[in-house]
């Protein structure tokens, strides 16, 4: 195509040509000293042109072998240019293919080459870059005191340039070498010096949360995860055993009741709802002799029960078990109303007569505490204090020996 094209233009040259040169009689007289010349028209056009061509091809040949080390030069900067590149890349293709020696060899070969060419010293990213690769292969390689060296020398550099993406990318690597170490204290040092618009970011925030739970700062995780679970890090179900979980490795950090209801109010009101952080809430407000806090927090779960399903309804049921001790009358009625609700629910049917039992309402507790004192599927808990209260009930009405066998029985199971 290009040669139809040249072509073209070479006939629409020769046609223009002949149609203004062959009619031209003009003539061109030159005078030299003595001499004279005279010329055609056509042919003194044709000589200038061509001694204009020859000037340009001259002064294109001597600028050439004047520029020649320059171009030289540049060359060679190109070169190295693209070799420097080059390893760059062999170096980043080593790592993810998880040949860490090699990727650290590229990335220092890299650093070695930048230092000598003019168009990559001054390149802060490549340089970062570099060294980052450098670093977390020897990471990789456990090999720790030429990593601290390397992550010093990284230091420096994003010190040197704390605004550049690839900087912000070395800190949170930083953070993931720090949690491989089990350094929750470095770890967080770290999270904190980062800027406001990296800490926001959902890989940050998962580093924190991995922080967090290794410094044991169930608090500080929980609100973290509160986070992600805002920016759909996770699945729903996920966010759901997850914040549950750490709901209540808050509350099992509870060393006296006063530090409980702290911690409970400084939870989250969806954690608060939970049916399951609030049945272990009352559970370690019994332990820590609270039964009222405990029958408090339970109070609106129990007015929910509908709500629930049968597993956070066991657990709401298994944990007013437990809160028993001084319990008002005004529970009476709605554990009477949930066990007629639920006839076939064992643990709901423990929870009323052990409410019966603390009441001293013998006639009612005996029979649902036969149920529960042999109901296997009920923890061994839940059963032994069921024993113990029918005992209790049968020495009232003067059955001593099935007392006593009850008594023998609740001790087995402790």
């Amino acid at each position: 195509m290009r040669f139809i094209v040249w072509l073209i233009v070479l006939f629409v040259v020769a046609v223009v040509a002949a149609g203004l040169l062959g009619t031209n009689d003009g003539l061109v007289t030159v005078y030299f000293r003595h001499w004279r010349i005279e010329l055609s028209l056509n042919l003194f056009l044709l000589l200038v042109a061509g001694t204009c061509l020859a000037i340009m091809a001259t002064m294109r040949t001597v600028d050439s072998l004047v520029t020649l080390p320059r171009r030289a030069r540049d060359w060679r900067a190109l070169q190295r240019e693209r070799a420097a590149q080059r390893a760059l890349r062999e170096a980043l293709a080593e790592y993810f293919g998880a040949r860490y020696g090699r990727a650290h060899k590229a990335a220092e070969r890299a650093l070695t080459l930048q230092e000598g060419t003019p168009a990559l010293v001054d390149d802060a990213d490549f340089r970062i870059l570099s060294q980052l690769v450098a670093t977390a292969s020897l990471h990789r390689l456990q090999d720790h005191p030429r990593r601290q060296e390397a992550i010093e020398r990284l230091t420096s550099l994003v010190a040197s340039q704390p605004a550049r993406s690839v900087s912000e990318g070395s800190r949170l690597m930083m953070v993931e070498w720090a949690l491989d170490d089990r350094e929750a204290d470095r770890a967080l040092e770290l999270l904190a010096a980062l800027p406001p618009g990296v800490a926001r970011r959902t890989q940050a925030l998962r580093l924190k949360l991995q922080a967090a739970r290794l410094a044991r700062q169930p608090l500080k995780a929980l609100t973290t995860a509160h986070l992600l679970a805002n920016h759909r890090a996770f699945s729903p179900e996920a966010a759901r055993g997850l914040l549950r979980s750490l709901a209540v490795s808050v509350l099992d950090g509870a060393r006296d009741a006063e530090q409980l209801r702290r911690l409970w109010g400084e939870l989250e009101p969806s954690d608060r709802r939970d049916a399951a952080v609030v049945a272990r809430a009352a559970q370690r407000a019994v332990a820590l002799g609270s039964p009222e806090d405990a029958r408090h927090w339970l109070s609106a779960a129990w007015d929910d029960l509908a709500k629930l399903p049968a597993d956070e309804r066991a657990l709401v049921a298994l944990a007013l078990a437990e809160a028993t001790a001084g319990i008002g009358p005004d529970w009476l009625q709605r554990v009477e109303s949930a066990a007629g609700a639920w006839p076939q629910d064992t643990a709901i049917n423990a929870a009323a007569a052990l409410v019966y039992a603390e009441r001293r309402l013998w006639g009612k507790a005996r029979r649902p505490l036969e149920q529960a004192s042999q109901a296997v599927t009920l923890e061994p808990r839940t059963r032994r204090r069921a024993c113990v209260a029918l005992a209790t009930v049968l020495r009232e009405s003067g059955d001593e020996t099935r007392a006593a066998a009850l008594d023998r029985q609740a001790a087995s199971m402790a």
